[in-house]
């Protein structure tokens, strides 16, 4: 007889942010999650917020975030607040004993965000960033191609951009732009799936120096809207990456290595919700009066079933319902990669605010 299934995560939200509303389509979307709890600082934003985006009846909404983290039936929360609010919910959740689905940049620097981690590791609640493009099959896919020593061979060099343009009223009144409220601005935001991807091609081996490239480009108030930095390995891997504000939509990665080279040009948000594609190619070389290449560059497409930010909530969600329901111990690998991520964005920030200078990696 087959075992039963467990029952659902059950979420709470705390805040309504925009992104909010994607992430909650992808909690009604993923098998073994649900939502039971919103908060708001505004009860009435939040029973709208909760109506307008199909939240099961039985939703409770709240005018606090603390009465979510109060609710005895919230296993879980997701907190989309600006990084600056970070620290202290995400410390208040885990006292709770309340499992963290928690925003990118998750943190302000690595010193807040070792308090989080101290307090999940303390409480026994799993800790996971929302950086969404990691649980798409696609990048599984391509990751066997980078670790394929025929085709692919020895890493020598990643570059990742992820810029948008959003206009005159983002660049004046969003969050992102507000040094109370998201202090690293285009570094924090765009520049941590730059950072996350690169490590992500590297196997997550920390370069030895980070080095900004000048020049930054600030707001008034002093903002990174957008910063360029170099990645350097003892090994002689090299990478770099471009992030900002004030740049066309652009979402890369390439990869190269001694054998082959890997493109995928979305792979933030797909530009289609149910395939992921990239391109390879390998061996290649210049054909006969060198008039092409060959082998010819492949492309490959990945379907999913459930959009990529459904499979983060479904394998958040998986990892909860192991620790809920079997005593599983947390899955270390999340908190390790968010860790990782954090001490590049810290090395990049004080290379910009040093005057551009080397910064050796210490973690």
């Amino acid at each position: 007889m087959a075992a039963a299934e467990p029952p659902p995560v059950r979420f709470g939200i705390l805040g309504c942010a925009n992104i909010a509303c994607k992430v909650s389509r992808a909690m009604i979307l993923s098998p073994n999650s649900t939502i039971v709890a919103i908060g708001s600082r505004s009860l009435e934003k939040a029973a709208n917020f909760a109506k307008n985006n199909g939240f099961p009846a039985s939703a409770r909404a709240y005018g606090s975030y603390d009465a979510v983290l109060d609710d005895s039936d919230v296993d879980a929360v997701y907190i989309p607040l600006p990084t600056s609010l970070h620290l202290h919910w995400a410390v208040a959740a885990a006292q709770k004993k309340k499992h963290i689905l928690l925003e990118k940049p998750v943190a302000l620097n690595i010193k807040e965000l070792d308090l989080i981690l101290e307090a999940c590791e303390s409480n026994k609640v799993q800790f996971m960033d929302a950086t969404m493009w990691m649980h798409h099959p696609r990048s599984s896919k391509m990751k066997e191609f980078l670790y394929d020593s025929q085709r692919f061979g020895q890493l020598k060099t990643v570059h990742s951009i992820f810029s948008y343009n959003s206009g005159d009223d983002f660049l004046r009144n969003d969050i992102r732009v507000k040094p109370d409220l998201d202090a690293l601005g285009a570094l924090g935001d765009t520049g941590w799936y730059c950072i996350r991807a690169i490590l992500w091609a590297a196997d997550y081996e920390l370069p030895k120096i980070v080095t900004a490239l000048p020049d930054a480009e600030y707001n008034e108030a002093g903002v990174i809207l957008s910063c360029a930095a170099y990645l350097r390995w003892d090994d002689g891997k090299r990478a770099t990456f471009y992030c900002s504000f004030l740049s066309n939509l652009t979402m890369d990665i390439s990869v190269l290595g001694a054998n082959g080279y890997l493109r995928v040009h979305d792979f933030v948000i797909p530009f289609q919700e149910n395939v992921g594609p990239f391109y390879v190619t390998a061996n290649t070389k210049f054909a006969e009066l060198s008039i092409g290449i060959e082998p010819a560059p492949s492309e490959h497409k990945i379907n999913t079933d459930l959009p990529q930010e459904a499979l983060m909530v479904k394998e958040f969600s998986g990892l909860v319902s192991a620790i809920k329901e079997h005593g599983s111990g947390t899955e270390k690998k999340w908190p390790t990669i968010s860790r990782k991520t954090q001490v590049i964005v810290d090395a990049v920030k004080a290379s910009i605010d040093k005057g551009f200078v080397p910064i050796e990696v210490a973690y």
